[in-house]
C-alpha cells in the first residue's frame, strides 16, 4: 500500500513543478516629472539632488514587487521625465491613449490642474507626490487627484501645535521676496489664529544673502538679521524661505536669543534623514544603500505614492486600474508610512491624513499632532483644513 500511495506524491510534485504558472499581472504606473534645475541653495554644503522623487517611486517600485511575487502581481514604472510643461501635457495625452490610468506626479500646481482636466483623465488618478499648495485641496481640488504630501496648511499647524506645548505664545515671522515663501507666510497666519499664536512682528526680508560670499560678509549678514529682527519681544523666529535664499544666515545672529522654525532651523515635514523611529530605519537604509544618499521629502512622496497604489491592487486583488483606484478612494484604504498610524484619504479633498515630523539637520525633535490635539473623528485631521473649513467642491 506505501508504494501507489508514494507514486501519488511523486505525481503530484512532478505536476506541481512541471505544470505552466499563471503569467503575473501588470500594473503599470507613470511617473510624470519636468526635468529642470532645481534652485540653487544659500550653502554649498548640500546641494538638491537632480532627481527628488523619482529615485523614491523607483525604490517603492522594488518594494512592492516582493508583495506582488505573492499575490501574483507585478508593478512597473514607466518615466516621463520632460523638459517643459508642453512636453508633459503631450506625454500625459499620449499616456491616457495607451490605456495609462495610474499617475505619479512631481509637478507644480498650475501644470497638475492642466492635467487633471484634460480630457479622458477623469477615469484616471494622479498621485500628487510632491505638492504642498493648499489650493490643490480647496477651491482648485479635483476629483481625479489625490495628494501625498502634507499641505502647508498641516505644516504650519504641526509647528503651532508643538510651539502651544511649550508655551511659546509669541513669534516673529520673517518672510522672503519668492511667490512660495509668501504661500508658506500665509499658512503660518492661519495657523497662528486658529492655536491663538500671536504674531509679533510680521517682516519681509529683503536683504540679498548673496553678499556674504563677498570678504568679511559675514559682518554684513549679522548686521542685517540684527536689523530684520530688533525692537520686538518674541519666543521663536518663523521664516518663510521655501527657496532657501536667507533662511540658514538667521541662526545664531537675531538681536535677541531666540531659536528659528519655520522653512529652516525646527522644520515642519513629511519625512527627514534624521526619522529612526517606527521601523523607519529599514526604509532610510534601502533608499541610502540605492541611491548613496539621504532620502528627501521628495523621495518620501514618491516612494509613498507608489505605496499606495501597490497596497490598493493588493487589497482589491485587481489589476485593473478601475478597481486599484476605487480602493485607493474607498474607507477601507490605508497605508504604513513609517510614522505610527496608518495612513488613509479625506474624502473631502484627497489629502493624505498623516503624522508631521519637526525635525533639524540633526535630530527628530517631535511629530504632531501634538499630545492633547484631539479631533472627534480621527486626530490627525486637527492637522490642516478639516471637512466643515473645506472649500474643496469638486470631489
Amino acid at each position: 500500500m506505501r508504494r501507489p500511495r508514494q507514486f501519488f506524491l511523486s505525481t503530484a510534485f512532478a505536476f506541481f513543478v512541471w505544470s505552466p504558472a499563471r503569467a503575473a499581472d501588470d500594473i503599470g504606473i507613470v511617473y510624470l516629472g519636468l526635468n529642470t534645475p532645481h534652485h540653487i541653495a544659500s550653502t554649498l554644503l548640500d546641494p538638491p539632488p537632480a532627481d527628488p522623487g523619482l529615485k523614491g517611486a523607483a525604490l517603492a517600485v522594488a518594494d512592492t514587487n516582493t508583495t506582488g511575487r505573492f499575490t501574483n502581481q507585478h508593478f512597473s514604472l514607466g518615466v516621463m521625465n520632460e523638459p517643459d510643461a508642453a512636453a508633459v501635457e503631450m506625454a500625459f495625452r499620449l499616456a491616457l491613449a495607451a490605456g495609462k490610468k495610474l499617475f505619479v506626479a512631481n509637478l507644480p500646481a498650475d501644470l497638475l490642474l492642466k492635467l487633471a482636466d484634460t480630457p479622458g483623465a477623469a477615469s484616471a488618478v494622479i498621485l500628487d507626490a510632491t505638492s504642498s499648495d493648499d489650493r490643490l485641496r480647496q477651491a482648485d481640488c479635483r476629483a481625479n487627484m489625490l495628494h501625498i504630501m502634507p499641505s502647508r496648511a498641516m505644516l504650519a499647524d504641526a509647528l503651532m501645535q508643538y510651539l502651544v506645548s511649550k508655551s511659546w505664545s509669541r513669534i516673529m515671522l520673517l518672510v522672503g521676496r519668492d511667490p512660495d515663501d509668501a504661500l508658506y507666510a500665509d499658512a503660518i497666519r492661519h495657523a497662528a489664529e486658529k492655536f491663538q499664536i500671536t504674531i509679533r512682528a510680521d517682516r519681509p526680508w529683503i536683504f540679498n544673502a548673496a553678499a556674504q560670499q563677498a570678504d568679511t560678509g559675514h559682518y554684513q549678514v549679522n548686521d542685517e538679521v540684527v536689523k530684520a529682527t530688533q525692537g520686538v519681544s518674541y519666543d521663536i523666529l518663523v521664516v518663510a524661505d521655501e527657496a532657501d535664499k536667507f533662511g540658514d544666515e538667521l541662526a545664531y545672529r537675531t538681536d535677541q536669543p531666540r531659536p528659528v522654525a519655520g522653512t529652516q532651523g525646527l522644520v515642519p515635514t513629511a519625512w527627514a534623514h534624521a526619522m529612526d523611529e517606527y521601523a523607519s530605519t529599514q526604509l532610510q537604509t534601502r533608499f541610502h544603500r540605492e541611491e548613496g544618499r539621504w532620502m528627501t521629502p521628495e523621495d518620501y512622496g514618491g516612494w509613498l505614492a507608489v505605496r499606495a497604489i501597490g497596497e490598493a491592487a493588493t487589497r482589491s486583488a485587481s489589476a485593473d486600474p478601475a478597481k486599484i483606484i476605487a480602493y485607493l478612494h474607498s474607507p477601507d484604504f490605508s497605508v504604513s508610512g513609517y510614522k505610527g498610524p496608518e495612513l488613509t484619504f479625506r474624502s473631502w479633498d484627497g489629502q493624505l491624513r498623516q503624522p508631521v515630523l519637526l525635525a533639524t539637520d540633526r535630530s527628530l525633535v517631535s511629530i504632531s499632532p501634538q499630545p492633547g490635539f484631539l479631533h472627534q473623528t480621527n486626530d490627525l485631521d486637527s492637522l490642516g483644513y478639516d471637512q466643515p473649513e473645506s472649500s474643496c467642491h469638486h470631489r
